[in-house]
């Protein structure tokens, strides 16, 4: 069940939508039973709940703590701005592990015991394809840090997506190797949904830009060594590795490669989740961090490093350092992870949205989310909540711009940017090297 091809997923999901269309009413009467108001306004003065639905267990257990994170940051600038209506906003964690057949007990039983749920973010590709219906069938708004393609033209009224589809960042590795000058490349992906969904489309790409695929390698997330896909690597020879497997895979891969390789590593161009203080010191400790460095490259979202809204954000991340319950460490680094970024924003987009509409109900305030991140005519380019929340507050109509840089919803909720080239300095610091435009990305598409 776990494997889901991208067919099957999307029957799945029409599916459950269907069901969700038909079923709204005894949902949200359900859940109301069991002391949870499923898409109403919380009690007055009472705090709202942004649910943090990730992996904090598993394989991909990094994720679930760096979204915490954001959503620490967001929280606690929106409550010193004087809150939302009245109300404090709370952050809850809430354990997927990284497994469908554990992600959909789980936001059950979130919605079964949480008063006031105001807002799910997360929903990684790890299991957003079997919670997603269910958290919609609550009318509940969601911020989902998938690029599953199911979602790519199926509607779900209350999904909102800030990252790319997997398959453009599967494009966007590809042009990185053709800037590197790399023809030949071997694939190493782990065996998770989220990491599978990127081979077809990166194999695909890679024919057409007249590159050779020499190996790919799929990395059990569960297994302690690589040793046999190490050799079948090496033995293909090539120029560089496309990869992402989370957890202690990538790095146990890399350091046996260059345990077999004569202390050499081969060049690594990896996907955005790469990007992570996690990521950075487990790859550092195998390895060496100037061996790691030297030879890394990853795909990112283009995100702001300056300006009104990227101050905002840093202040509001770097405040919080120390008081988010399993994350450690230099919060810098979370300063260019794409949940610590995308996340942040749509937290805000969805407490703004509740201030324009004047509920913290997701079904009245949802609408309006689009609203403020797109913009209307003539309206006021805002960069924090506190100095939107004045703007709405004076009368005017507002564009929110995060450190995400300008949002753009399609009809699906998708809102996606071009991407730029990072990689690490030897002390974890993230450096952005490069761009790739739009046009480079659709010359590497079916």
């Amino acid at each position: 069940m776990k494997f889901t091809t991208p067919v099957t997923g999307l029957v799945l999901i029409v599916a459950a939508a269907l069901v969700g269309c038909s079923s709204n009413t005894s949902s949200s009467t359900s859940a109301a039973a069991g002391s949870t108001a499923t898409g109403s306004s919380a009690a007055s003065g009472s705090p709202i709940t942004v649910a943090d639905v990730a992996p904090f267990s598993g394989p991909d257990a990094a994720l679930g703590p760096t979204y915490l994170a954001s959503c620490y940051g967001a929280t606690a600038a929106i409550n010193s701005a004087g809150g939302v209506l009245g109300h404090e906003l709370t952050c809850k964690s809430v354990d997927t592990r990284g497994d469908p057949a554990d992600a959909v007990p789980a936001v059950n039983q979130m919605f079964a015991s949480t008063p006031n749920l105001g807002l799910v973010i997360g929903c990684t590709s790890d299991e957003a394809a079997s919670v997603a219906p269910v958290i919609n069938a609550h009318k509940m708004a969601m911020f989902c840090m998938t690029g599953q393609s199911e979602f790519d033209s199926v509607h779900f009224p209350y999904f909102y997506r800030l990252v790319p589809p997997d398959l453009e960042e599967s494009y966007a590795m590809v042009a990185i190797a053709q800037q590197l000058h790399y023809n030949k490349i071997a694939l190493a992906f782990g065996n998770d949904i989220g990491s599978q969904t990127f081979i077809q489309p990166a194999i695909a790409a890679l024919k057409k830009a007249g590159m050779t695929l020499t190996t790919n390698q799929t990395l059990d997330l569960k297994a302690t060594t690589f040793r046999t896909e190490a050799e079948a690597i090496i033995q293909s020879h090539p120029d560089a590795i496309m990869t992402e497997a989370l957890g202690a895979a990538d790095p146990t891969l890399f350091q046996e490669i260059s345990q077999l390789n004569g202390g050499k590593m081969i060049p690594i161009i990896a996907t955005s989740a790469a990007i992570s203080p996690a990521f950075f010191k487990s790859s550092a400790a195998a390895v060496g961090a100037t061996t790691f460095t030297s030879n890394f490259h990853a795909d990112n979202l283009v995100v702001e490093t300056s300006g009104p809204a990227y101050q905002a954000f840093s202040k509001a991340l770097l405040g919080e350092q120390g008081k988010v319950p399993g994350v450690t460490g230099d919060f810098t680094t979370y300063l260019s992870a794409p949940g610590g970024v995308h996340l942040y924003d749509g937290i805000n987009l969805a407490a703004l949205a509740m201030l324009m509409s004047k509920s913290t109900s997701p079904s009245v305030y949802s609408p309006d989310i689009i609203k403020i991140g797109n913009g209307v005519s003539g309206a006021t380019v805002c960069y924090s909540f506190a100095a939107c929340a004045a703007s709405l507050k004076a009368g005017n109509a507002i564009r929110y711009e995060g450190p995400g840089g300008p949002t753009n919803f399609d009809s699906f909720h998708d809102s996606t940017g071009i991407f730029q080239v990072d990689t690490y300095s030897d002390n974890g610091q993230v450096n952005v090297v490069g761009n790739l435009s739009a046009d480079q990305l659709r010359a590497l598409s079916g």
